[in-house]
């Protein structure tokens, strides 16, 4: 497809345009992109993980240990913020991958209230097979953009990414 190639996007915008020809759809155009593209790429990402009975939350919470560097454990807090989901669905995720042995909880060896989670040895694992797989499969799903493109788009998302948490 090219970029002169009408999308699910454009054909919305024409219709408004033809119902609602006063109103700015060009907004549309960027945000209604930006929602289809999230929605494709996560069910684009879903295989990979399906493999080892994942899900892609339940990934991102192991990639999320892992990156945290020896000793592979966070607060389901820390979790939440690095995972960037509600501390609920931090529980759910974590609920599922102690079933499956992949992390543990503990008590925090600095408050005995609180709460660790840690990367198992099979946890550890998993998520190491399964990172360079994942990489590939995103590689794959951007491959219509060239490097140039990539570190543009990647630089754009950024900059609106940065003034919406703001």
């Amino acid at each position: 497809m090219t970029a002169d190639q009408p999308d699910a996007v454009d054909r919305i915008a024409e219709q408004w345009a033809r119902e609602r020809p006063e109103l700015d759809v060009g907004p549309m155009l960027v945000v209604g992109r930006i929602h289809r593209v999230a929605e494709l790429l996560d069910q684009g990402l879903r295989p990979v993980f399906a493999q080892a009975d994942l899900g892609n939350g339940d990934f991102d919470v192991l990639a999320s240990l892992r990156r945290a560097g020896a000793p592979y454990k966070l607060t389901p807090t820390e979790l939440a913020c690095t995972t960037m989901v509600t501390s609920g669905a931090v529980t759910k995720r974590v609920d599922r991958l102690v079933q499956q042995g992949l992390v543990e909880r503990t008590v925090s060896s600095t408050d005995g209230r609180g709460r660790v989670v840690a990367l198992t040895r099979k946890g550890k694992q998993v998520q190491e097979d399964l990172h360079p797989q994942h990489l590939a499969n995103e590689d794959r799903l951007l491959g219509a953009l060239d490097a140039d493109e990539r570190r543009q788009l990647g630089d754009l998302l950024s900059k609106l990414l940065l003034s919406l948490e703001d």
